[in-house]
């Protein structure tokens, strides 16, 4: 219950940074516009090889990239606390800091889930993206598990940049650079050689952006979910091992401090 009551406490911390990011016309008209944008720039390449089911691939697979693009902000809104000096005073205090963490930049995991949920259910149709009723519900889930395991990946991402803020944004840009080449958002996961494809199944966002291929298919995303929420539970022990080993090395040699360094 601990641990309810921290995370809980800190999912108002980024309530409030979202609602400070956004406004309703900045994240409709700037934020949304952008992912449509960006969407729709690759969906068009598939347009281009004149290939219906390119396009499919292309559009699905930019898609839960543009979930992974919001997601790995948590490699910046992570460093907050340390810039805000705050970092010091959680890590004396007895709450667990993943529970702290986890919940600080939550807000990134509903955003990604309404833009994605828009392409897909709006733009998608034009594209032969086409959903049922059953499978338009069952999309949402679908996405929120991929989102939140994908979160769970980024959480550990985040840690790391605690001591090293200077490259947040680049970490968080050569991550996504590299899961979308190689977790089968632009090319089939088998394109690549066999050891590839055995790494990125590490990764939950392989196994979600299969769910949601498997539902647009008319088949059954289950499985996909399943793994996506295996291997987020494997790096939220990750995060926490890492934060951990952050706090006691800040204790014993002073590394933690106040300030934005």
């Amino acid at each position: 219950m601990h641990w309810i009551r921290v995370f809980a406490a800190s999912t108002v911390n980024a309530a409030a940074d979202f609602a400070a990011t956004y406004t309703w016309r900045t994240w409709t008209f700037a934020w949304l516009s952008r992912i449509i944008a960006q969407v729709l720039f690759f969906t068009l390449i598939g347009t281009l090889l004149g290939s219906p089911d390119k396009q499919r691939f292309l559009l699905i697979g930019a898609t839960v990239m543009a979930i992974v693009a919001e997601v790995l902000f948590t490699c910046a809104s992570s460093t907050w606390e340390r810039r805000a000096g705050t970092l010091p005073l959680l890590v004396a205090s007895p709450g667990d800091l993943l529970a702290v963490f986890a919940g600080r930049s939550i807000q990134w995991v509903p955003s990604s889930v309404a833009t994605s949920s828009v392409c897909l259910l709006v733009v998608g149709p034009f594209f032969g993206v086409h959903w049922t009723w059953g499978t338009a519900l069952a999309l949402v889930p679908v996405l929120v598990v991929t989102a939140v395991t994908t979160y769970c990946f980024a959480l550990v991402a985040g840690a790391f940049v605690l001591n090293a803020m200077d490259i947040r944004n680049i970490v968080a840009n050569v991550l996504g650079a590299l899961m979308t080449a190689f977790c089968g958002a632009v090319v089939p996961v088998s394109y690549w050689p066999g050891w590839v494809g055995q790494v990125v199944t590490l990764l939950p966002t392989t196994h979600g952006l299969r769910a949601v291929r498997a539902l647009a298919d008319g088949g059954n995303p289950v499985g996909g979910c399943v793994a996506a929420l295996l291997t987020g539970v494997l790096w939220l022990v990750v995060a926490r091992l890492v934060l951990h080993r952050l706090a006691e090395h800040g204790r014993r040699d002073g590394t933690i401090e106040f300030g934005d360094s």
